[in-house]
């Protein structure tokens, strides 16, 4: 992982996003999510803040100082808004050194190859909570939730997760054959809206 370049991936997961987001339809914008404290509108918000907090990482800021939520965003603007969010992303993330570079995330300091690397892990679980609330309108890239799981079962341990402070429950049975994404989904603590 110290050698891993994530900005394809990354890349790869924002497009995956914006195709996803593109599909919301008004009327979803109050439908809940399998993140309980997020309807969908807030979920897109999210997304948006938290890919404006990783462009200002990788320009070398202070990422904590950017509120992981995008306000003001009219309800027919969440795909400009992503999409503009992604656009700062590839820019600041272009320099091959900021890679190397000691960056300030959320949970430490670390690689920016690092930081990079959970924020895709992160991109990807909430793509499935978005794909999920949403009805699932599209196919998603396995890849893209075998790597976020990789990731997440490195930095995220099974044990410790009562902390109501901490974004992920408990990990919760995946079925059978489950797909990566769902594997992804349980692995963070999330159920399925619908259960076949």
């Amino acid at each position: 992982m110290n050698a891993m370049d994530p900005r394809p991936l990354y890349a790869r997961a924002a497009a995956q996003i914006a195709s996803l987001i593109a599909t919301v339809r008004p009327e979803q914008l109050d439908g809940v999510t399998p993140c309980a404290e997020f309807d969908v509108r807030l979920l897109l918000s999210h997304l948006v803040g938290g890919t404006r907090r990783i462009a200002v990482i990788g320009a070398g800021g202070d990422g904590l100082a950017v509120r992981p939520f995008a306000d003001g965003v009219p309800d027919d603007g969440w795909s400009a808004a992503y999409d503009g969010a992604a656009e700062q992303v590839r820019v600041a993330w272009a320099d091959d050194t900021r890679l190397d570079a000691a960056v300030r995330v959320p949970w430490g300091e670390a690689a920016g190859r690092i930081a990079l690397a959970g924020y895709v892990m992160e991109a990807v679980t909430h793509t499935w909570d978005l794909w999920e609330a949403l009805g699932r309108p599209l196919e998603l890239d396995p890849e893209l939730a075998e790597f976020a799981l990789t990731i997440a079962a490195r930095v995220l341990p099974d044990e410790g997760r009562e902390d109501p402070g901490l974004p992920f429950g408990a990990v919760v049975p995946a079925p059978e054959g489950a797909d990566a994404y769902r594997r992804l989904a349980a692995w963070t603590g999330r159920r399925p809206l619908v259960t076949a």
